[in-house]
């Protein structure tokens, strides 16, 4: 495990071969399930028995709920708050998949440092996005890739940068979340790396080991707050591309 970039290794648990394609349930996969066990357990607690005054549980529910609908509602408009319960369970998942690869003492594992699990997230925003434009707007919904006085001479070249742009979305969506929750962890086993090995030393271990250990406390730090910040991005960006499809410029 000295290796940083071993925490990221996918170890199948139950082989599975279908057609030729793998279908394993990994390490990856587990750690998805539980993760979607806790935002279930989560959300039933907290709406099981509502009440006028909420309790912690039920306040924490609504208080997330909320932020996402005020997100699309700031974001899209009234129109998009019909896309409420998606947006929120994208967030939610990103969210708890984020978090639960910092649980200490378990072996836990973030399935937000792989880019498989980015893109499929990013490609179900993008296909809702694709399918919200063509239902309300028809092919009216290809006048997205040229704005509206664009100059003749120039549309050619704007509509294929344009274009090219809405295709890579779920790309620079998948790779930003993957990025930073792959580095962060990464910087946090190397500074482990370096608590250990500097401790190890027989003369002063508590003084060379004390610098690392504090950098990897501060590190831990930055790493939940950047978890909740990429959850953050990702579903602000999700609105933004949805807020195209429903009102187009």
């Amino acid at each position: 495990m000295a290796n940083p970039m071993e925490q990221f290794k996918i170890e199948t648990i139950v082989p599975l071969n279908a057609g030729g394609f793998d279908l394993s349930f990994t390490n990856s996969s587990l750690w998805m399930l539980i993760t979607l066990l806790a935002v279930s357990a989560f959300l039933f607690i907290g709406t099981a028995r509502p009440q006028l005054v909420p309790g912690r549980m039920q306040a924490a529910v609504e208080l997330l709920y909320d932020f996402i609908r005020d997100m699309l509602r700031e974001n899209v408009g009234k129109d998009g708050l019909r896309y409420a319960p998606l947006i929120f369970a994208v967030f939610i998942f990103v969210l708890s998949c984020n978090l639960i690869g910092m649980v200490p003492f378990v072996h836990s594992f973030t399935p937000t440092s792989h880019i498989a699990v980015t893109f499929g997230l990013a490609m179900i925003v993008f296909i809702l996005v694709v399918i919200v434009g063509f239902a309300r707007h028809g092919l009216h919904f290809f006048s997205l890739f040229l704005p509206e006085g664009t100059p003749l001479f120039v549309a050619p070249l704007v509509a294929a940068i344009e274009f090219l742009s809405f295709l890579s979305r779920p790309f620079t969506l998948a790779i930003r979340l993957f990025a930073n929750m792959t580095a962060g962890h990464v910087l946090m086993k190397v500074f482990g790396g370096f608590v250990v090995s500097l401790g190890a030393f027989e003369s002063l271990p508590y003084v060379l080991g004390l610098v690392p250990l504090t950098v990897n406390v501060a590190l831990t730090a930055l790493e939940l707050l950047i978890a909740v910040v990429q959850a953050y991005v990702f579903a602000l960006l999700a609105s933004i591309y949805l807020n195209d499809a429903v009102n187009l410029h």
